[in-house]
């Protein structure tokens, strides 16, 4: 029973998965509304259930055996549900070893070190899950839509020239393969929300007091750039999935979906690394068999 629900969850997340040295056009290329072979919310419901089950078993392990990290990378347009989804995928594991880290500006003292510096002070440790609400991504993403903001990060002109967001794909992917190679598995995922599935959800911010909140305008500001994001995102897609680090395209527009889909392709990552609890050598296990039968001694005064 395990190995099919294994297998299904391979089957679902296959066509997520955008393959290495392939050119991305969205949303040509992948569907927000797609949804697998699954008819109704409910369809999904038990591949959901056992998939943060399996999640939960996984990081367990993972927690014991201290030699693997797993690092959780999350972009999205606004709205798009990113919140939720960790709320959701993440709900059956231990808080203790699940840390998440959502970066907004950068502070002067970030500003005053390259790039990738504030992300690296918030990588995993072994045994250690860490989710990026956001991520290193972003250098090449609202940095790019917004340019102006290289001039805040003081870069000197001669790291300037040229084609600044190729050196950084090539860096970022230097980075990961390193990440990587020391045991720390990347789960990249963007949830692919569609323009008008967008509004539709900023208008509810707007109608429903519950969610008034939520709403903030420079959601709005950046929707106007929308077309712009769609070729960044598509340029960062095609450039940065690796064998080593591969993206995955979540459809957003049905959240019960994009949350489905995002438990299976960690759950995947963790079933990849192998974690088990570990096992205690012969002399250990003599050990424990006189502290237990001192125990049971010890109850039947």
């Amino acid at each position: 029973m395990a190995d099919q629900m294994v297998r299904r969850i391979r089957e679902v997340i296959a066509p997520l998965r955008v393959p290495p040295d392939t050119r991305v056009r969205l949303p040509r290329d992948f569907d927000p509304r797609y949804k697998a072979r699954l008819a109704r919310k409910k369809d999904g419901a038990e591949i959901l259930r056992r998939g943060v089950e399996l999640l939960a078993d996984q990081q367990a392990k993972l927690a014991a055996q201290r030699t693997h990290g797993l690092l959780v990378v999350l972009q999205a347009l606004d709205a798009a549900g990113k919140d939720s989804t960790i709320r959701h995928v993440m709900s059956g594991v231990n808080p203790q070893g699940v840390h998440v880290h959502s970066f907004k500006q950068p502070s002067a003292e970030e500003l005053d070190h390259d790039f990738l510096w504030r992300y690296t002070k918030r990588l995993p440790g072994r045994g250690e899950i860490a989710i990026f609400n956001r991520s290193h991504y972003e250098e090449v993403l609202v940095v790019r839509v917004h340019p102006e903001l290289l001039d805040r990060q003081r870069i000197p002109p001669s790291a300037r020239h040229g084609n600044v967001w190729r050196r950084r794909y090539r860096t970022i992917n230097a980075w990961e393969r390193h990440l990587v190679g020391s045991g720390f598995r990347i789960v990249k995922l963007f949830l692919n929300v569609s323009k008008e599935e967008q509004r539709q959800r900023l208008l509810q911010r707007i109608d429903r007091p519950d969610k008034n909140w939520k709403f903030s305008m420079s959601d709005v500001q950046e929707r106007r750039r929308w077309d712009d994001y769609q070729a960044a995102y598509g340029d960062m897609l095609s450039s940065t999935s690796t064998p080593w680090a591969p993206w995955h395209v979540i459809p957003a527009d049905r959240k019960w979906f994009a949350r489905l889909a995002a438990s299976a392709v960690i759950a995947d990552a963790l079933l990849g690394i192998g974690a088990h609890f570990p096992t205690v050598d012969a002399a250990t296990r003599r050990t424990l068999q006189k502290v237990r039968a001192s125990l049971e001694a010890s109850g039947s005064a």
